[in-house]
């Protein structure tokens, strides 16, 4: 049987401010990606959403970002590689305290946002991030786009790595992601979303933004947290896999 995780990003609030409905999408994913105060996120959301997580038997992942509140973490940024490893060494410790309150632990890292994507090209920075990674102490596995340098890095330094999907975001021909700002870049037709996770899971391949079908074979699928109707959504994306013969289980 085809097997796939389903995460979405979690925790992305800050203090009285609140954007994802955790409660909610924590009974539908199978992993949790969960703000560590960088972008999002403060020390009693993580708290809450790792306790929640341990309950349901929700893996939880630390989701590290440049350190970028205002701009939600989307906002490019040049960090020296040295700072960029502490700090997402930083992130991953600061979620293990309330994941090991809860009874569960951290189980892998995936980067956020502008981190994410220039991961994806940037060597020094793909380095910078699996560097802390090993400094949080653990031989996390790392969460990211196929062929990438930031999986490339993990991989040779000892990492698991596990390659990532999305069935609501639009991808170039390359591969890659279509910026967000462009036309389209975001899925947003609750049909288009279901239809285009089934054939990642079924087939490892989706329409890109160029209508042709690429190759984005993944063991791990992403629904965004804070795309609106985001838990309706991922409802009806698991009821969607489930219909098509595909078990979705944690990764971790």
């Amino acid at each position: 049987m085809v097997t796939i995780d389903l995460n979405a990003d979690l925790g992305e609030g800050f203090g009285r401010w609140t954007l994802t409905d955790d409660e909610r999408l924590l009974s539908v994913v199978t992993s949790a990606n969960v703000a560590c105060g960088f972008h999002a996120g403060d020390a009693l959301t993580m708290r809450r959403v790792c306790a929640r997580a341990a309950e349901l038997g929700v893996r939880i992942g630390a989701q590290v970002s440049y350190r970028d509140l205002a701009g939600f973490g989307r906002r490019a940024m040049d960090v020296p590689p040295q700072e960029l490893a502490a700090e997402v060494a930083y992130q991953i410790g600061a979620l293990e305290v309330f994941a090991r309150a809860a009874g569960a632990a951290v189980a892998y890292v995936k980067p956020h946002g502008a981190l994410y994507n220039r991961v994806v090209h940037d060597g020094e920075q793909a380095a910078a991030v699996v560097e802390g990674v090993l400094l949080a102490g653990r031989a996390l596995p790392v969460l990211g786009l196929p062929g990438s340098r930031f999986l490339a890095a993990a991989g040779a330094a000892g990492l698991p790595v596990v390659t990532e999907a999305f069935g609501d975001r639009a991808y170039t021909e390359g591969g890659t992601l279509v910026p967000r700002g462009t036309d389209g870049a975001v899925v947003t037709d609750p049909d288009d979303v279901v239809s285009r996770s089934v054939g990642i899971a079924r087939t490892g391949s989706v329409r890109a933004h160029g209508e042709r079908e690429i190759s984005v074979a993944a063991r791990s699928l992403c629904l965004h947290g804070d795309t609106p109707g985001a838990v309706e959504l991922a409802r009806r994306v698991r009821a969607g896999l489930e219909r098509a013969g595909v078990r979705v289980e944690a990764f971790a």
